[in-house]
């Protein structure tokens, strides 16, 4: 069997077409003379002037079969995640043996309230499926989409991340080999022997007790074990040692336990949501999700520290991959150097790692998409990785 193979480039140089050439030519010398099926180009405002050309330049200029992209408010590739300067990051892949179906989705009303999705994917058992997808954060839906997902394709992993270079709707953040998308969302199915294999890092460790929801409604909670939220909250700041404390104070999470059958939990039981605010009159918090009574949920707090240390271990317990290595990565905008107080954290984890010759390339994203205990989701501060692995049987 043909062997995939990878490749990822970067230039921060501030003329489009310069930075083109120097990245394509690192492309190629990674690729050798290898025509990628999926090529992706990921640039940051400063190339907004021409994100209608890039696709079209892109695969012209790679043969590629399929070209995606997207604008963000910061690229990365190589290991380096230029932050508030020019960047363009490619991303190239060889993927034998493999079905790759472009997508481009759209979302329109439907009855009662409801959404509904033009151009959904065909996707066969989860074993064999997976999606990428880079999203328009003004015309598309991507909760409401993943539930849909999850409901009609369960197992099935949807990674990836919402453009971040947009300040308002109609700016046409997404593009294609064929050029601009005005809105909607873009990606591919991949079928096949090769696949993605999804790492979400929530990068977040528990402080107190877990608790179990007594009362709830919408987005508040309103009672844990019988008490006030709010009541809890304060005893839980109360017990905690001053770091841990003013880490909840300046930025409190609550982690919602997706299996109502355990009692003990680990990495990845919980789904981090923020805590948005106290309901006064109630005695309530108010919660970024809808949570409900008999769920068990525990606060949780986030440094730089524990974000590194949970991609680090969830990155090695993915396990090394047969032969090249290939991976996007979906920060979220509010990582990088402003949580980490160094420049290229997040690449350098992936790098240390899966190896110094994996090809890695993505952007900082708007909020990213992955599966958390199987089920996919919407996050925010998180780090989303898509890893290019062969699949089980393949």
């Amino acid at each position: 069997m043909t062997a995939a193979h990878f490749s990822a480039a970067l230039s921060t140089l501030e003329n489009t077409q310069e930075a083109l050439g120097e990245a394509l030519a690192a492309l190629r010398r990674g690729m050798g003379n290898r025509v990628p099926d999926l090529a992706l180009a990921f640039a940051s405002p400063h190339h907004g002037p021409s994100r209608g050309e890039l696709g079209p330049m892109l695969r012209e200029a790679t043969r590629a079969r399929t070209v995606l992209g997207c604008m963000a408010q910061s690229v990365l590739a190589g290991g380096r995640e230029p932050e508030n300067r020019p960047g363009l990051a490619l991303f190239a892949a060889k993927l034998p043996d493999t079905a790759i179906e472009p997508l481009r989705l759209g979302a329109v009303p439907g009855p009662s309230d409801t959404v509904l999705f033009t151009g959904m994917p065909d996707l066969g058992p989860a074993t064999e499926s997976s999606v990428l997808l880079l999203v328009d954060p003004f015309h598309f839906p991507a909760e409401a989409f993943l539930e849909r997902m999850n409901h009609d394709h369960p197992g099935v992993p949807v990674v990836g991340g919402l453009a971040s270079a947009a300040h308002e709707a109609g700016q046409g953040v997404l593009f294609t080999g064929d050029g601009m998308e005005v809105e909607g969302a873009v990606g591919v199915a991949l079928r096949g022997a090769m696949g993605i294999r999804p790492v979400v890092s929530q990068g977040c460790r528990p402080v107190g007790r877990p608790w179990v929801v007594t009362a709830a409604r919408d987005n508040l909670l309103l009672k844990l074990g019988g008490r006030s939220a709010v009541d809890v909250l304060m005893e839980t700041l109360g017990e905690l040692p001053p770091d841990q404390r003013q880490l909840l104070q300046r930025g409190p999470f609550v982690g919602l336990a997706l299996d109502a059958t355990k009692s003990t939990f680990a990495r990845g039981d919980f789904l981090v949501r923020g805590l948005l605010g106290i309901q006064p009159q109630e005695r309530a918090l108010a919660v970024g999700d809808h949570v409900r009574r008999g769920q068990t949920v525990q606060f949780l707090v986030r440094d730089g520290a524990s974000a590194g240390e949970d991609l680090r271990q969830l990155l090695t317990e993915a396990g090394p991959a047969e032969g090249p290595q290939g991976a996007l990565l979906f920060p979220c905008n509010g990582r990088g150097l402003r949580m980490f107080g160094v420049a290229d954290h997040d690449s350098s984890v992936l790098l240390d790692v899966l190896g110094a010759d994996t090809a890695v390339a993505g952007f900082a994203a708007a909020g990213e998409l992955g599966p958390v205990d199987g089920t996919n989701f919407l996050h925010g501060f998180t780090a989303s990785v898509a890893l290019f692995r062969r699949q089980l049987g393949a």
